[in-house]
């Protein structure tokens, strides 16, 4: 007999998990209890629990497994819910576990009690409470089978203390196996065809199912077939950006010439992105519901499939597998065609990479060229949301397989926990994280974090005293009429120390690589604070210059 947390803990280190990042809480002390004797998973303690859910997130991105986050009811569950969130616009695996009140006082308001499944019901893609502890194997088991198939995502699971602290004699420790969909011969003979008749065709990688593997098979496949590769936002570091044949990002800040290039495309090969908001240009790069271009739309749910843009050919296919089926394409009939197209989109890639100069004496476009010469190439990045990262966007260029975390969800607060998660996965790496000046206070606490656990992390603070992406739309709409958008910050660098890591200021863009050379040495988290004039608003426009377009257009 084993009560309800030991059994917790065997199912979970079933799955395989070897990490739990958690905020701890009463409602869950015998799941804890049950942790205590496991020698396969680290617990990670953390401050907060929209720090700790985004670092499962993270987590899930890396690995291809599930993250999972453990927080107690009420206020840790809603706190936790933009982990939620970034997961499932992200197709990220993920699992939550929430610890809740007992089963005999629900529906009673007891304390911090509230209803789990309307909560998350549309957060993520399953929400269940376990009502028996003999049942405990199944749900978990579940869990992980849905997080992990289709298009993967977060599943919430509710776990009442009775439930927990309750004694079974059950047992499974059986791990998941998940249905892995694949093209079919005749999928590929018809791609085949498109091919043969393409003219100015263009590949866009990104979503979920992608491994070092698969990567390095597309380059191999792109090379020899002469085809263009753009990433999807927030996907740059699927195809090595060095790689003659990758020709940029499309999202947010896209190159104009690229993404007229995507209009004006008669053949797009989409790899795993589902084609939102964001990669698309606000649905205006293709149209929907039907697109101008001839679309082969691969995807490993079928869901998505057709769910806005209706494919020439649609493929319900996970990345590896449809990549492995690359290997039967033959040389297309039209490659000669279309090799000047290709030279061309990769020539304008490399043109967009020339910096623009930006106002103040600290730019932020030779800080992204020195992070570029200066970091290794497994150099791991996280960032938040913002318009700092339009400059990392646009100057970085990604090498090697996950060496990108961001939300693709437009998430603020997510680079620092997501460094944090990358340097205890890989504590032999370099890991940088990047925040504005308030996308670091929404969870600057996970630096004691760091600390704690000994994960020597480089934190980039951009620092111009507000919140830039909406002082940007707001000069766009109302111009000079700012209101709610500017920001009294405290002095990071100090703040850093009295967390213990290394703190420093940074005014001049001569004084940064000498900063970065003193984080990468240093033999703790360090951060560096940034202090970047309001006017470098963006890579390409001025505040000033915002502002006077659309006084113009008034």
């Amino acid at each position: 007999m084993r009560h309800g947390g030991q059994i917790l803990a065997s199912e979970l280190e079933a799955q395989g998990v070897d990490t739990i990042y958690c905020v701890p809480g009463e409602s869950y002390l015998s799941a804890l209890d049950g942790l205590h004797d496991s020698n396969r998973i680290r617990t990670v303690v953390c401050r907060q629990e929209g720090g700790a859910a985004m670092m499962a997130d993270a987590y899930g991105k890396m690995t291809g497994r599930p993250g999972v986050c453990f927080v107690t009811r009420g206020p840790g569950a809603t706190n936790a819910s933009i982990g939620v969130h970034i997961a499932q616009q992200d197709s990220t695996p993920m699992v939550l576990l929430v610890g809740l009140p007992g089963s005999d006082f629900v529906d009673r308001e007891a304390f911090q009690e509230f209803d789990l499944r309307a909560v998350f019901g549309s957060l993520g893609k399953a929400a269940w409470v376990v009502s028996d502890v003999a049942r405990l194997p199944e749900y978990v088991g579940r869990a992980f089978q849905t997080a992990l198939s289709g298009r993967p995502g977060p599943v919430v699971l509710g776990l009442p203390e009775d439930v927990l602290s309750g004694m079974s004699d059950v047992r499974s420790d059986d791990s998941v196996r998940i249905a892995a969909p694949a093209p079919s011969r005749a999928d590929i003979a018809a791609l085949q065809g498109l091919l043969d008749t393409a003219e100015r065709p263009l590949v866009l990688v990104g979503g979920p199912g992608w491994s070092a593997r698969v990567k390095s098979q597309l380059e191999s496949i792109a090379t020899r077939l002469d085809l263009p590769v753009a990433a999807a936002f927030r996907y740059q570091d699927y195809f090595d950006n060095r790689h003659a044949y990758y020709v940029g990002h499309v999202g947010i800040g896209i190159d104009p010439k690229l993404a007229e290039a995507v209009r004006s495309s008669d053949l797009l090969i989409v790899i795993g992105p589902r084609l939102g908001e964001m990669t698309t240009g606000g649905y205006s790069l293709l149209a929907a519901p039907v697109p101008r271009q001839r679309l082969v739309h691969v995807h490993p749910s079928a869901d998505e499939l057709g769910s806005v843009y209706r494919a020439t050919l649609p493929i319900n296919s996970t990345a590896a597998a449809f990549v492995e089926a690359l290997a039967g394409l033959q040389t297309a009939k039209g490659a000669a065609r279309w090799a000047g197209w290709r030279q061309g989109l990769r020539g304008g890639y490399e043109a967009f990479l020339k910096p623009v100069m930006t106002p103040g004496p600290l730019k932020m476009e030779q800080v992204i060229l020195a992070l570029d010469d200066m970091l290794p190439e497994d150099a791991i990045l996280a960032n938040g949301a913002g318009n700092y990262t339009g400059w990392l966007h646009r100057y970085y260029r990604y090498r090697t397989y996950r060496t990108q975390l961001a939300p693709t969800c437009g998430a603020m607060g997510y680079g620092l926990p997501a460094a944090l998660a990358a340097k205890l996965q890989h504590p032999d790496r370099t890991v940088v994280a990047l925040a504005g000046d308030g996308c670091f206070m929404m969870n600057g606490q996970e630096l004691a974090t760091a600390a704690q656990y000994g994960a020597n992390i480089i934190v980039l603070v951009v620092n111009n005293g507000m919140y830039g992406t909406i002082r940007m739309h707001q000069e766009r709409k109302f111009p000079g009429r700012v209101m709610g958008t500017t920001l009294v910050n405290p002095d990071f660098a100090a703040l850093a120390r009295s967390y213990g890591a290394s703190g420093e200021v940074v005014t001049e863009t001569d004084q940064f690589r000498p900063a970065l050379s003193r984080a990468l040495a240093a033999d703790r988290p360090a951060l560096i604070e940034l202090r970047i004039d309001q006017e470098a608003l963006t890579p390409g426009q001025s505040l000033s210059q915002i502002r006077a377009a659309a006084l113009r257009k008034a």
